[in-house]
């Protein structure tokens, strides 16, 4: 198996041209899964790849923007100082705050639930602030014309498609709520696919913070691939089922606060949620895989290890890997991490890639791997969706919750498309 990959990757000429295989594979898997495989979207599909080529190569690859883009990392460090500043002051030295005793183990003095996960809740209010302030909801409706304009989408589906980067996906059905009733299934299914491709502006600061040891300049990277991804994702569930996208606004979104403070009050109980359900799930998720790994550890065991979820993980999603642009050397190792993040989730993830031994993945190789994990495509998104728009649209639950099953597939492959776009351009 290894040395076929290996041959075919020396016969296409490269790694790049094993991406460009890749982002074929994934077009095509689309089209065989489509519903009407005559009304191929061929508008939707040059001008989403043409964007997500554009996005790329300009904020990666021209000095200014890239600079610009990259400069952002210094708001992760004065996010992360003003946030460890509250989480001191309520929870001492456990929140990051001066210790009474001496540290001889750093690593081991980090608080994940009090010190790391806290600036969830300060973006979720920062979130809210600025959408009162119209500072976000300008940006969003800036992107949601590009949308429309770009891919020939109706107002609809291009304000809540952008909403979500930035919000999430709830939030981002939230914006749109007048018009729930009115979507067809193919605007739903793209509503969908968005949601499960991209991660909301609520965890961009987080996911950076974690990857900021393996990855310079993360913050943007996750947006730019949350970005791409969304263009990718109207790309994929417009192949798996065309239809007309035409839905168009008519009046101001619902999702409108009070005042400043009622919009900080209900930033911070969103993120409050937002935080303890990211502790229970890790709680649980961890110890499930600690569980599973302890019955396959009474396995015979392969190639001189024993058997582990990661592993079979591995094994599974190496070929995924490959066609994004891995090298086949590395591909195990990288495909347990698309693994885990299919599974379980993108912060489980994310967490793994930066406890893997030094050049376990080359710096191309992590880079396409930390934009194909960018998205919420996983089980947990599924049932948060589900309940999400079963109490926004109770009425229409017997047809969406197909296709909130049928948009996790889709919105991985979204992702893996991002993935294997930026394996193809020459950004590494």
């Amino acid at each position: 198996m290894s040395r076929f990959f290996e041959t075919v990757n020396f016969a296409a000429g490269g790694l790049h041209l094993q991406s460009l295989l890749g982002i074929g594979t994934i077009i095509l898997v689309a089209w065989l899964c489509s519903e009407n495989r005559r009304a191929f979207p061929v508008r939707t599909v040059v001008a989403g790849l043409a964007m997500q080529v554009f996005l790329a190569l300009l904020l990666l690859k021209v000095p200014v923007a890239r600079d610009g883009l990259f400069a952002l990392n210094g708001l992760v460090t004065a996010l992360t100082d003003a946030t460890r500043t509250g989480t001191s002051f309520v929870f001492g030295y456990i929140g990051q705050g001066d210790a009474p005793f001496t540290i001889t183990q750093p690593r081991a003095y980090i608080n994940f639930a009090f010190g790391v996960l806290p600036i969830i809740i300060v973006i979720s209010a920062l979130a809210a602030l600025f959408w009162h302030w119209r500072i976000l909801a300008l940006l969003v409706k800036g992107i949601a014309v590009v949308l429309r304009r770009v891919l020939g989408i109706g107002g609809a589906v291009g304000l809540g498609g952008a909403s979500t980067v930035f919000l999430g996906n709830i939030e981002g059905l939230l914006v749109i709520r007048p018009y729930l009733a009115k979507l067809n299934r193919s605007e739903l299914f793209i509503m969908f696919t968005v949601g499960m491709s991209v991660v909301a502006g609520t965890v961009f600061v987080l996911y950076a913070t974690i990857l900021k040891p393996v990855l310079p300049g993360a913050l943007g990277h996750i947006l730019i691939a949350s970005v791409m991804s969304l263009f990718g994702a109207i790309v994929i569930a417009r192949i798996m089922i065309p239809g007309e996208a035409a839905t168009d606004t008519t009046s101001d979104s619902e999702m409108t606060y009070r005042s400043s403070m009622d919009a900080v009050s209900h930033g911070t109980e969103v993120g409050l949620k937002i935080w303890l359900q990211i502790i229970a799930m890790l709680i649980v998720i961890t110890a499930l895989v600690a569980m599973a790994n302890m019955i396959l550890a009474h396995a015979p065991a392969v190639l001189g290890a024993p058997i582990t979820l990661q592993r079979i993980f591995g094994w599974l999603f190496a070929p995924v890997v490959w066609l994004y642009g891995v090298p086949w050397s590395e591909a195990v190792t990288a495909g347990s991490l698309l693994g885990t993040k299919t599974i379980l989730n993108e912060l489980i993830a994310y967490i793994d890639l930066t406890k893997l031994p030094p050049g376990a993945l080359d710096p191309r190789s992590t880079l396409i791997v930390v934009y194909a994990m960018c998205g919420f495509a996983n089980f947990s998104s599924v049932g948060i969706v589900i309940a999400g728009m079963s109490a926004l649209e109770p009425e229409r639950r017997n047809e969406f919750v197909p296709l909130v099953m049928r948009a996790l597939f889709a919105g991985t492959m979204a992702s893996g498309l991002t993935g294997a776009m930026i394996g193809f351009l020459p950004v590494t």
